[in-house]
């Protein structure tokens, strides 16, 4: 599969923000949300307007309000794997697990099936030579095959097989496995996270941290959107952990992004499409992206080839001020971090002082940061 190309900006239209301290901000920890509410649809919920600089304080169960009869609301419906395994070496040391994605290889094991191959993070892996076994369970354990082996992610990833009892993989995770909060979540996993920290529509599993806006969404307000009229589009993209990594480099134009790969169906490229032949002729609805991977999926794919097609690829876009997008006209996302990729994205679509002067409001009117956060809403 052939990666996007990650330049963004017109040979004419140079960035004016191009220093990693010009997306920074001031955030009190105590702001960083450590466990989500009870109740999905009660968060906060910042609402900007880019036409008059305006913000309202609002809470998600509001957002129906400013959605309309014949706009497309595009949501990602990546399942989280329950990626983090812990276990012991028949030392007795303890090991921890971190998987990240399937490794590309389908021979048989002597069971007649597909190895389970998986590229993964192992804490303490200086305790481990190749081919040593953790155990995880009497059902589940892993063999370290390789250490370093992924010469695309960097020499952090080992390659190591999953050998567990029957033939679904997917339940061994669910049980076994805890969920993979992101590191500022300063705590141990709960039973709830589980849920908690997966959306409603969840469906396909692959990523390794889930597409926070959505978890704002219930069963309830999914239905009142579509009696409202307005269509729902759902698309894939695995959310890997780069989306955590932190930018290192001081001039954000030499910052090389992670790969993501994503998957988009023709039921949604077609809702996706007829809506942007009907903006062409006049019409005024909007196309509505539910987090930064839908955005980063849809700009990547219009890029591409001029439309919104169904395809299965990889991204590795990066989208920064003064991005002019060509697919999405409105955005739910949570608050990210400082410094983030993320944030600098939301900067290229409301402009940058006013998400910045935006985030100051949030942090003085202690708005709840980050995955289990509160929510803002960029409007037209």
């Amino acid at each position: 599969m052939k990666n996007f190309d990650t330049k963004q900006i017109d040979e004419q239209q140079m960035p004016q923000y191009t220093k990693l301290e010009e997306f920074d901000y001031f955030l009190p920890d105590e702001l960083i949300a450590q466990f989500p509410l009870k109740k999905r649809d009660n968060s906060r919920m910042m609402v900007i307007s880019r036409e008059n600089n305006s913000v309202q304080n609002k809470h998600f169960f509001d957002f129906i309000d400013y959605l309309k009869k014949g706009d497309v609301l595009v949501l990602n419906n990546t399942k989280v794997i329950p990626a983090r395994l812990i276990g012991t070496k028949s030392t007795g040391a303890n090991i921890e697990i971190f998987l990240l994605h399937p490794a590309a290889d389908n021979s048989e094991n002597n069971n007649n099936r597909p190895k389970a191959l998986w590229y993964a993070i192992i804490k303490n892996l200086k305790r481990l030579k190749e081919n040593d076994i953790v155990y995880i369970s009497e059902e589940l354990s892993v063999k370290l095959l390789k250490k370093g082996n992924s010469a695309q992610s960097g020499p952090d990833e080992n390659l190591v097989e999953l050998i567990f009892e029957g033939d679904n993989l997917s339940d061994m995770l669910e049980k076994y496995g805890e969920m993979p909060l992101p590191p500022y979540i300063q705590r141990k996993n709960i039973l709830e996270d589980k849920n908690t920290y997966q959306t409603v529509f969840a469906k396909k599993l692959g990523s390794v941290a889930a597409p926070t806006a959505g978890l704002h969404f219930t069963p309830e307000i999914l239905d009142n959107i579509r009696k409202k009229g307005v269509k729902i589009a759902y698309i894939t993209l695995n959310v890997g952990l780069g989306t955590f990594l932190p930018v290192k480099e001081q001039n954000i134009l030499n910052h090389k992004m992670h790969t993501e790969s994503f998957e988009i169906t023709k039921e949604a490229s077609d809702t996706i499409n007829e809506l942007l032949n009907q903006k062409k002729d006049g019409v005024q609805n909007s196309i509505i992206a539910v987090g930064t991977t839908v955005t980063r999926t849809l700009e990547a794919v219009y890029k591409k080839y001029g439309e919104i097609r169904p395809v299965k690829d990889e991204t590795d876009i990066f989208i920064y001020p003064p991005y002019k997008f060509k697919v999405i006209d409105k955005l739910l996302t949570n608050f990210h971090l400082p410094k983030s990729t993320l944030i600098m994205l939301v900067c290229a679509l409301a402009g940058y002082d006013f998400t910045l002067s935006c985030y100051k409001k949030a942090v003085d009117e202690k708005y709840r940061f980050f995955s289990y956060g509160d929510c803002m809403f960029i409007d037209k």
